[in-house]
């Protein structure tokens, strides 16, 4: 694993709070964070996208939008619209989440369709998308579909999980997923996600971005090590 410093690993991080009873008072403090440690973005659901993009405004952190989330349960339609607001409303980044019951009906053209113009929305206001998977749900072939498809549509990163499914991001996953999509696509590491060792892991398996509610202690963490290393 090469050294990584504590600016590197923070630049990585989408910092979340995604839950459901979030207060004003708690994203106020996540988003204080983001800019405090220099987190990459805020990742929080999108009806909060205005409020917290007024809080960073004057930061570099990136406000991140989760679309159809957590189930991807809505129609094409909704999450286009969805999409679309989140930007209007100061999104800076897009995670939406593909419909899990037409990948397993086997409609990939509906999956293509979904992708294709959630990314298209994303493209048009320059702003970064990421295709969460689920990976929980889905088999080896259907990951591997899913890496066909976004090979095609190229969006900026697939991602492993919400962090809501049956389990979270794995080394595996993220290695089968570098793997399909090469440079073509970034891939981030979602879910489970709450040591540095596990963080670091998923950064050598090819994650470039890691989404975690826990990114303060893993930053801890590395900066623990890096004292009984005698600095950086």
């Amino acid at each position: 694993m090469r050294t990584i410093t504590r600016e590197q690993l923070a630049g990585m991080f989408d910092h979340t709070l995604l839950k459901a009873d979030a207060s004003k008072e708690e994203l106020a403090e996540a988003c204080r964070q983001c800019a405090a440690y220099g987190f990459k973005m805020v990742a929080i659901n999108s009806a909060q996208t205005s409020y917290c993009k007024e809080l960073l405004k004057d930061t570099k952190v990136h406000v991140g939008a989760a679309i159809g989330f957590p189930l991807g349960q809505t129609t094409l339609e909704t999450k286009v619209f969805e999409t679309k607001d989140a930007i209007q409303n100061g999104a800076d980044e897009i995670d939406y989440v593909i419909n899990i019951g037409k990948l397993k009906d086997k409609d990939y053209a509906y999956i293509k369709a979904e992708m294709e113009q959630i990314v298209a929305v994303c493209r048009e206001n320059q702003v970064i998308s990421k295709v969460i998977f689920e990976n929980c749900y889905l088999t080896e072939e259907e990951k591997k579909v899913l890496c066909g498809i976004a090979l095609e549509v190229k969006p900026d990163f697939i991602k492993t999980s919400t962090g809501f499914g049956r389990s979270g991001a794995t080394v595996e996953d993220v290695v089968l997923m570098k793997r399909m999509v090469g440079d073509a696509i970034k891939v981030k590491a979602s879910g489970g996600v709450r040591d540095l060792q596990t963080a670091l892991a998923m950064i050598e398996a090819g994650a470039e971005r890691i989404g975690t509610s826990s990114s303060i202690k893993i930053l801890e963490e590395l900066g623990e090590k890096i004292e009984q290393r005698g600095g950086e």
